[in-house]
């Protein structure tokens, strides 16, 4: 389910005392935002959100922020620019120095290679973000729920229910704030958009979009289609299969809502990093996929 929110940027003339510089996260690990989302790892979203609240007391204005890239992936980069005084570039630098080695100690298992960086820029913006505007938009990326909300209690180290601040963007006059809520239970689904939506709400977003989303899939660990493609893996391939359930939106879910009572069951090739830069299929693994889709089809026909 996704969760989106808008907001009219509030704006005031650039201070031609103060140069333009970027603030830049990257090197983070990001990955899928179901999968992965287990893992801890960090959001550069909030990161640059944490880095901005850290320079509250110097005189910075936002002119540009802008992070994440995709709905279903967490954010491994973010960036803003400020406009500075140059005389406050050193004592900037240094914050965000100690900033970032707070971090890499606080992520050193996660995401031991993220950077946070400050950089001058030569061409300046034409407005900036007011005070009141840019605080309240720090603010609401602080709170902003994310991360694993519950875990299954059904299933041992399942995450159930989790969201994911996903992007923002600017276009035009407006900055969007994309998010997006997963769980196995429709009703945790609909809770924890409630709480994105209220952050929204009480940051007074000028729109907000909540999409349908994925309907959620319970695993069914007596299915008869299930216990099919076991008995085909095992003359298949001579091994037991590992039979998981994963936090992700699957077509199943859908398919599910539909036809109520319909069994299915899910498997594909392997897959590695999925919705980053690191992501990979074992080309092995699709010969085994398409050997045990012919297999389950032929046992499912012969069976009729």
């Amino acid at each position: 389910m996704d969760t989106l929110g808008e907001f009219n940027i509030q704006k005031e003339i650039v201070n031609s005392g103060h140069l333009p510089y970027e603030l830049v996260v990257t090197g983070l690990k990001g990955g899928h935002s179901g999968l992965d989302i287990i893992t801890g790892r960090a959001n550069a979203i909030k990161l640059l959100a944490r880095t901005l609240s850290k320079l509250n007391k110097v005189d910075y204005k936002i002119a540009k922020i802008d992070g994440g890239s995709l709905r279903n992936a967490i954010p491994r980069e973010a960036d803003a620019v400020l406009m500075l005084n140059q005389k406050d570039e050193k004592t900037v630098t240094e914050i965000i120095s100690s900033f970032e080695t707070e971090l890499l100690n606080e992520y050193k298992v996660s995401d031991g290679g993220l950077s946070i960086k400050l950089k001058k820029l030569s061409g300046a913006p034409t407005f900036t973000f007011t005070k009141k505007f840019a605080d309240n938009l720090i603010e609401l990326l602080l709170v902003m729920p994310h991360g694993v909300i519950a875990m299954s209690q059904d299933i041992e180290g399942l995450v159930e229910t989790s969201t994911n601040l996903a992007t923002v963007k600017m276009k035009d006059d407006t900055i969007l704030i994309g998010t997006s809520q997963r769980s196995s239970i429709e009703s945790a689904k609909l809770f924890i958009n409630s709480s994105v939506t209220a952050a929204f709400k009480l940051a007074s977003a000028d729109k907000i979009n909540v999409g349908d989303g994925y309907p959620g899939w319970k695993p069914n660990m007596d299915s008869n289609i299930l216990k099919t493609s076991k008995e085909v893996f095992v003359k298949l391939f001579n091994k037991q299969p590992e039979i998981k359930a994963i936090h992700a939106g699957l077509e199943c879910g859908i398919l599910g809502d539909k036809y109520p009572g319909l069994d299915m069951v899910s498997f594909g090739p392997t897959i590695e990093g999925a919705h980053s830069p690191d992501e990979k299929v074992n080309v092995k693994t699709v010969e085994k996929f398409y050997d045990l889709l012919k297999g389950i089809l032929k046992n499912v026909a012969e069976s009729k």
